[in-house]
């Protein structure tokens, strides 16, 4: 069952070939069996599962059931979750148990989805190799010397090696597609506000954005469906009328133009990677798209600019963990200053800090034109070069990351060379555009991902490349071995 798509086993319960409480244990029993391997998991909620289970069965059973009704699904532990611990990866959340719903749980919930439980992160979602959480790092399940990408390493190691057929994760720079290419999975940065920010914990507030982690287009497609929708709740929110995101996946792509930034095929760039998206390109070449060479000269200016906008709204969100209202205290302060310091101080890890300190320092007085207003002009010239871009081309496609996984531990002590992990996906957000990565092959048995950039809302069109590419290909439905 383990190596079903979501369609197959949405099928298997509408057609009563299993019901929901059994394929929930089963995943159960992976999770039992596997996750000590992965730390993947955060929280199990094994109880809240089979519940949700009984009540999907009842719902199937009265034909009242939606498509995915029935289906267990795992959630970033950046989602606040009613009655269940919500800890962002960070022991300042340790003891946090959120008092309702983020809109993406009420959404899975409403639509029947079964949630197993919370997954490992890097703290506050900063970081590339979730190697940055309390909980310690998450292994990548093609490797487990290896890193599984961040910050939504947990959710892409568990469904790569199939503890969860889905799970959801967040993007502020990366970190839906570049674990999704690291762990050889289908992970989709929709447009900025098309998925409701309530209920999940800031990190930047004008980069996050939440979205889906699955095997497949289609698998993604599904859950977008269940995602994306106006949220009165979240003041960015984009009233954007509904889509089924799967009605276009089987859509000819023959004569889609699509452009090759030469800014990311140049140097930084693994040359094994680039023989692998060559092939990848002759694919969709087959299939009747055509490519056409284009420019974004300011892609360089991407990860500087993003490391100061970025640290700002951190610094200006992670101001309201002090101590006081909620989450972690120290023992025995001798006044209020000296709990605001060390709560933060005890309650916060060390990538956490280097951002409040960073962002704290670009927004004060004197840095403020220097640096914060200097980085939204690069902000601006960025969005610029994308639109220009997209009045020759209509999709843009180019590796998700400069590498395949790295090994654990192997980037922690040089900042600078893991911000760079992220140097191809943080213009996209940056930008507030959709994104998608798709496995497309391996070097040295560790996944490559290929990215494919959209115009706003074109999320249906990523997803149509994606499959098309997908019913020809196999990558996507290859399994770490040790888990198959």
């Amino acid at each position: 069952m383990h190596n079903k798509t979501l369609t197959e086993l949405a099928q298997a319960l509408q057609q009563r070939q299993c019901s929901s409480v059994e394929l929930t244990r089963y995943f159960l029993d992976r999770i039992e069996r596997y996750n000590a391997q992965l730390n993947s998991f955060i929280t199990v909620t094994a109880e809240i599962a089979l519940a949700q289970a009984h009540t999907a069965d009842q719902r199937l059973q009265s034909g009242k059931a939606d498509w995915l009704t029935g289906i267990p699904m795992a959630h970033k532990d950046i989602f606040c979750t009613q009655g269940i611990k919500t800890s962002c990866g960070s022991k300042m959340l340790d003891n946090f148990i959120a008092p309702y719903n983020a809109t993406v749980v009420e959404k899975c919930q409403a639509a029947g989805l079964v949630m197993l439980g919370k997954t490992n992160m890097d703290e506050f979602a900063m970081g590339s190799s979730n190697e940055t959480s309390y909980y310690g790092p998450v292994k990548n399940p093609w490797d487990l010397q290896a890193v599984p990408g961040g910050s939504s390493g947990g959710s892409a190691a568990a469904v790569a090696a199939r503890l969860a057929p889905i799970a959801t994760g967040t993007d502020t720079g990366g970190s839906i597609r570049q674990p999704a290419a690291l762990c050889g999975l289908t992970g989709l940065k929709p447009t900025y506000s098309l998925v409701s920010r309530y209920g999940m914990i800031a990190f930047a507030s004008s980069l996050d954005q939440g979205g889906p982690i699955g095997l497949t287009a289609q698998d993604v497609a599904l859950l977008l469906n269940v995602l994306a929708d106006f949220d009165p709740r979240d003041s960015t929110s984009l009233a954007h009328p509904s889509e089924d995101y799967q009605s276009h996946l089987n859509d000819s792509i023959a004569g889609i133009k699509i452009g090759l930034p030469q800014e990311y095929f140049g140097e930084g760039l693994s040359s094994d990677i680039g023989q692998v998206l060559d092939v990848a390109i002759k694919e969709l070449e087959q299939a009747g798209a055509t490519f056409h060479d284009i420019h974004l000269p300011n892609t360089a200016l991407a990860v500087p600019a993003y490391y100061i906008i970025a640290p700002a709204e951190c610094s200006s969100n992670l101001s309201r963990f002090d101590g006081v209202r909620f989450g972690y205290r120290c023992q025995d302060p001798t006044d209020i200053i000296d709990l605001y310091k060390r709560s933060r101080g005890e309650g916060f890890g060390a990538e956490v800090k280097r951002r409040i300190i960073i962002g704290t320092y670009a927004l004060s007085a004197g840095y403020y034109d220097a640096y914060y207003l200097q980085a939204q002009k690069i902000r601006r010239l960025i969005s610029q070069d994308f639109a220009a871009a997209f009045k020759e081309v209509d999709i843009i496609l180019g590796p998700t990351s400069p590498t395949t996984a790295f090994n654990l531990g192997e980037k922690t002590d040089d900042p600078v060379k893991m911000y760079l992990s992220d140097i191809y996906t943080i213009p996209v957000n940056l930008a507030g555009l959709p994104a998608l990565s798709i496995p497309v092959g391996f070097v040295k048995q560790r996944p490559v991902g290929m990215q494919l950039i959209g115009n706003y809302l074109r999320e249906a069109q990523l997803l149509n490349i994606a499959h098309q590419y997908q019913q020809r290909t196999a990558w996507h439905r290859q399994i770490p071995p040790q888990f198959a």
